[in-house]
């Protein structure tokens, strides 16, 4: 997954230094032109941070006072670090060192580990979790998979605070730490642990910042060569360093003021990880002297969006409260954000699914569009609501663009077609440099029109198209351009990470959305005990859920949608409560939330809309669902889409179960579209194990609304029958392209 960018555009290298300064704002332009001394850059969300520090590299770079290799630029993800690359490349900055912490401090560590200490630098543990493991099972204590996760990040978490196992306990409990297990054991697995890296010679993540920390905190001599080769470091995402990448840094910069931090308190959300804000909070109070600039001119979001972020905010409490930022909108205004209502989670993401395809109808690419959640385990029913209706989506957290089986072939493909020049045949025809690229790409999967549906063939057609439109700018940016040049190109972005766009919608967590915008977001799932999330007891805790509510609106550029379900499932009791966060936000929030879906009128259940009686909420109340086997309760959406307990024994007709699968092969073909826009996997065998008699019987199967009922349920029924269609008589083939996409 790619992250969102203002453009794929190639901008003008600018020719000169004032020339890097111009299209700032005055702040913007504060931040630029302070060089000297120590500087704090405050910086609310879409205000444009990175594109003031990367022109602030770049004019004192450009301007003769900063050089190139004496300046080190630090961030958190390797995502950032590629975009700061990037960024620099295009204002015509080579040689400045953008890096995460850790990238940073192993290539230091790599070097001076043999003058410091002698022989090879330790092996990396390549399996942290498995090691983890081994050392719970030799301290007698079982862990299931969820345990054996949380008891690693606890691992982390003690060693990014610089706390030993025998402090480990007592740390804990200050810190008010969700143990996963008693913090006695948790502590003894911890000194296990340590102990079997040692005897085997290896190290993890976060021993790569201690021992780097330790090399010069030891040797002066090595600590001030560091510090002889950099002058000059900026820190990204100041508000999320913890107290190791703190003391890191420290020692890098020594006395010296050439240190630059930017960040956002009202930003930190991963605390859990050792992260405070803190050290932002308090750089003025270290730095007396230094420079403190605000950025709060938001160039991202709408009015309505801003507004309703700085509403959230002006509710919260603490001390990273207390220095919120007032954002104010550079945009022109847009619609109100949406907060819709259903009645269970399943008709939720056939809620969000309808409006993401409404969006892409009305013209908003797939790829700037968001479904934002707090777990991970929110994102199978909307990726499976996304596929019914052919929508392409991918998750963010997915292999890096570049890495691609596809992009790599395609990379080789380019060049060999570069190399060869005029004397390949498959070139012949093309006139321009994106013709070139289309010619040969499309001997690797890409063609002019996208394959319907989601999948693998999708998955790659989409990369392959973001490298025709990355061909497309590239050629317009620098007229007269050969292959070779674009292979260039892209060899250097690949180098520095720096994506193109990748058509899709995305969908990610809360906490993997920080620092990517998009023009349209759902943030989904939004009840309390989800967010803020049941184990957040403290007030502390709370509101740092209440600031990752506020990074996930604040992502949003134009369009911004809050949905929640009163169930869980369809039929189940409609216990659930709008997140607290949403108070006196939403409209009749207090008294009675407003009941609307999707913008309109009324709540929804089921995936469809339901008009509210006066005095009412409108939701149809149905029986829970049951097992038909055992009788047990159902709640998940797969066990309530078969009628049955995944383990319960199935009754499945085969012969029909094949007769529905050939069938429904004819009618996606008939309809261009992929089979499970007709009825999804689960559905067939939900249909093949119920055998329904009538109508009745078969619209209670979940994934076979109305509609699908009208269109297809006659065929249905007539093979359940065991009757034999007419030979092309598929008669649930409707093509008339207005008809609203089918679900399953």
């Amino acid at each position: 997954m790619t992250a969102a960018t203002d453009s794929t555009l190639f901008p003008r290298v600018p020719d000169s230094p004032d020339a890097v300064l111009e299209g700032l704002d005055p702040e913007q332009r504060a931040v630029a032109t302070a060089l000297h001394g120590p500087v704090c850059v405050l910086a609310g969300a879409g205000t444009g941070k990175t594109r003031a520090i990367t022109h602030r590299i770049a004019y004192g770079v450009r301007a003769g006072i900063l050089t190139p290799g004496e300046v080190l630029a630090v961030t958190f993800t390797q995502r950032a670090a590629g975009e700061m690359r990037g960024r620099l490349r295009e204002l015509g900055v080579q040689g400045v060192q953008a890096r995460t912490f850790h990238s940073a401090a192993l290539r230091q560590l790599q070097y001076f580990w043999p003058r410091a200490v002698g022989g090879e630098l330790p092996q990396l543990v390549e399996r942290k979790a498995q090691l983890v493991g081994e050392a719970a099972a030799r301290c007698r204590i079982r862990l299931d998979c969820t345990e054996l996760r949380d008891v690693t990040g606890e691992i982390e978490w003690a060693k990014v605070t610089r706390t030993v196992p025998e402090d480990y306990p007592a740390a804990a409990a200050a810190a008010g730490r969700a143990a996963p297990r008693d913090s006695a054991e948790t502590g003894q697995v911890y000194a296990l642990y340590e102990q079997l890296k040692r005897e085997r010679s290896l190290i993890d993540f976060e021993d790569v910042l201690l021992l780097t920390v330790g090399i010069l905190q030891d040797r002066p001599d090595i600590a001030e060569t560091v510090r002889g080769q950099y002058q000059h470091f900026t820190v990204d995402e100041y508000q999320d360093v913890s107290p190791l990448q703190q003391r890191l840094l420290e020692l890098w910069v020594g006395e010296r003021g050439g240190l630059c931090v930017v960040g956002d308190a009202s930003q930190t959300i991963y605390s859990f990880t050792g992260a405070t804000p803190d050290h932002l909070l308090d750089f003025r109070s270290r730095h007396p002297e230094a420079t403190v600039v605000k950025l709060v001119r938001d160039y991202r979001s709408t009015p309505q969006v801003v507004h309703f972020a700085n509403g959230l905010l002006a509710q919260a409490r603490g001390r990273a409260a207390e220095h919120r930022l007032e954002l104010v909108s550079q945009r022109e205004p847009g619609p109100e954000p949406v907060c819709a209502e259903y009645a269970d989670e399943p008709g939720e993401a056939e809620g969000v699914a309808r409006r993401v395809r409404d969006l892409i109808g009305s013209g908003v690419p797939a790829s700037q569009i968001a479904v934002l959640y707090r777990i991970n385990a929110q994102s199978a029913v909307y990726e499976q609501a996304l596929a019914d209706l052919g929508v392409p989506c991918r998750l963010r957290g997915a292999e890096r663009f570049f890495e691609r089986p596809e992009v790599r072939e395609a990379f080789v493909a380019l060049r060999g077609a570069a190399r060869a020049g005029g004397n390949d045949a498959l070139l012949d025809e093309a006139v321009d440099l994106p013709s070139q690229v289309r010619a040969v790409l499309g001997t690797k999967g890409w063609s002019p029109h996208a394959p319907s549906g989601s999948g693998a063939v999708r998955d790659r057609w989409e990369s392959l198209a973001a490298l025709v439109r990355l061909a497309e700018d590239f050629a317009g940016a620098r007229p007269g351009a050969e292959l070779g040049d674009l292979v260039a190109e892209l060899d250097e972005r690949a180098r520095v990470q720096h994506a193109p766009t990748v058509e899709g919608v995305t969908l990610a967590s809360l906490h993997a959305a920080k620092g990517l915008e998009w023009d349209a977001v759902f943030v989904v799932g939004l009840t309390d005990g989800m967010l803020p999330i049941t184990h957040a007891r403290t007030e502390e805790q709370t509101e740092e859920e209440r600031r990752l509510l506020y990074v996930g609106i604040t992502r949003a550029r134009r369009f911004l949608t809050l949905s929640w379900a009163l169930a869980r499932s369809p039929g189940g009791r409609a216990g659930r409560q709008p997140s607290r966060f949403l108070a006196g936000l939403r409209a009749g929030s207090g008294a009675s939330a407003a009941r609307t879906g999707a913008g309109a009128g009324g709540s929804v259940t089921g995936g469809g809309r339901v008009p509210a009686p006066s005095g009412g909420r409108g939701r149809v109340r149905r029986a829970p669902a049951r097992c038909r086997v055992c009788g047990r309760s159902l709640t998940q959406p797969g066990e309530v889409k078969l009628m049955r307990c995944e383990d319960c024994p199935s009754q499945l007709d085969e012969v029909l179960h094949e007769r529905l699968h050939r069938w429904r092969a004819r009618q996606a073909a008939l309809l261009r579209q992929p089979d499970y826009c007709v009825f999804t996997d689960k559905t067939l065998l939900a249909i093949a194990e119920a055998v329904p008699g009538d109508a009745a019987e078969l619209s209670r199967i979940s994934g076979v609304r109305h509609r699908k009922l009208q269109q297809f349920g006659a065929d249905v029924l007539a093979l359940c029958a065991g009757e034999e269609l007419p030979a092309g008589a598929d008669t649930g083939a409707d093509t008339d392209t207005d008809e609203e996409p089918r679900q399953g």
